[in-house]
Formats: structure tokens, C-alpha cells, sequence
């Protein structure tokens, strides 16, 4: 009985560990794959980027600005590209954030510290980016740089 119930316990461990493997899998993207995103974000009309995030059931939210009248928060599928969800809200004071090049810049200050899969990136009105993901051997790091240079502030692992 206790040796029966060991191994259902086991198991049970082990099932709960692979469900949370794969849901972290789905919440981050080969850093190859920035460019299709950028284009499906472009495509929807984005001109600035606040955050870029993947999320669990294959989409991305693309926070930003469409011009300097409209912010929109949108979800979209990675394998489409169409809109799953969005939300525009007209604002005052004009736009701020990543231009498609700075998201670039960025991404490749987060490559040449080793990341190979991303799953957040985000800027602040000072200018501060913040690319979360993965390096090969699966270990969350964060590179942070600013805008418009190519030059790393600070990189952390978890």
C-alpha cells in the first residue's frame, strides 16, 4: 500500500512538473522569431512599442501606440496574426515609446548576452528596457539597456 502510494505521489510530482515545463515553454519565443512579430504588430499599425509579451495560448500583446492620438493594447495570434483581443484609448500628449529599430537594438544587446528566447520586453518614458527570456541552457536572465543605445546596463540571471 505505501510502496502503491509512493508511486502515484511520484507520478503525480512528475505530471505537475511537465505541465509547468511546458507552460513556461509557451510563454517564451526563439528570439528569431522578433521579426514576424514586429511584422503582424506593423501590419495591425503599431508605429511604438511599450511591451511585447508572449503568452500561453500562442499569442503575443503588443502594447504601444498606432499614432500620436491612439495607444492600443492587442493580442494577437503568433500563427495568424489576427487580432484576439484589443483596446484603443485616445490619448493626449503624443506618442512615446520603441521605435520597430530600437526594439532591434534591443533585442540584439539581450543576444549578445546569451539570451535565446525572449518572453517580455518593455520600455519606461526614461527610456529603460527591460528584455526578459531565456539563455540556451533554459536560465531566465534580464538584460537591461537604454534607448537608442547599444550598450548593456545590466544583465541578471534567476
Amino acid at each position: 500500500m505505501t510502496r502503491k502510494m509512493l508511486l502515484t505521489t511520484s507520478l503525480a510530482t512528475l505530471l505537475l512538473a511537465s505541465s509547468a515545463a511546458q507552460a513556461d515553454d509557451d510563454e517564451r519565443l526563439p528570439v528569431e522569431r522578433l521579426d514576424g512579430v514586429l511584422e503582424q504588430a506593423a501590419a495591425f499599425g503599431f508605429t511604438h512599442y511599450q511591451e511585447i509579451e508572449i503568452k500561453r495560448d500562442a499569442s503575443v500583446e503588443v502594447e504601444g501606440w498606432l499614432d500620436d492620438e491612439w495607444q492600443a493594447d492587442v493580442r494577437l495570434s503568433l500563427e495568424s496574426g489576427e487580432s484576439l483581443e484589443e483596446e484603443r484609448q485616445r490619448r493626449e500628449g503624443g506618442a512615446w515609446g520603441l521605435s520597430e529599430a530600437d526594439v532591434r537594438l534591443a533585442m540584439e544587446a539581450a543576444v549578445a548576452e546569451g539570451m535565446a528566447e525572449f518572453a517580455e520586453l518593455q520600455v519606461d518614458r526614461d527610456g529603460r528596457i527591460e528584455v526578459e527570456g531565456y539563455d540556451a541552457d533554459g536560465r531566465e536572465l534580464e538584460v537591461t539597456s537604454r534607448q537608442g543605445e547599444r550598450d548593456v546596463v545590466e544583465v541578471e540571471y534567476d
